[in-house]
């Protein structure tokens, strides 16, 4: 499935859309600032499939600090059969450089 921009994410939630994001970043660098959804370490992703499996056939998004982890935590979802995987392009730092608190 096709990544998704820091714009299109944001218009989304504007318009008031749920979405299921997964941040495969560190716990500290969740902490330090997050854009929301559900932290799930890209090391520790492999051991959370069974937890994920009702998001198979359902469009979901992942993000990291500058979408490389998340390119790698979309290519191993899509390589266990998850059909609608969104990588945040440019991640993070993307959407603080477009939309500063």
């Amino acid at each position: 499935m096709q990544d998704i921009t820091v714009e299109e994410l944001k218009s989304r939630r504007d318009l008031g859309e749920e979405l299921i994001i997964i941040d495969v970043r560190e716990p500290y660098e969740f902490e330090e600032y997050n854009i929301g959804g559900r932290l799930i370490p890209l090391g520790t992703l492999p051991g959370a499939i069974e937890d994920l499996q009702e998001l198979k056939d359902v469009e979901f998004i992942v993000h990291c600090r500058s979408g490389a982890r998340s390119a790698n935590a979309k290519a191993f979802l899509e390589s266990v059969g998850f059909n609608k995987v969104r990588n945040l392009v440019g991640g993070v730092m993307e959407w603080q450089s477009k939309f500063p608190d």
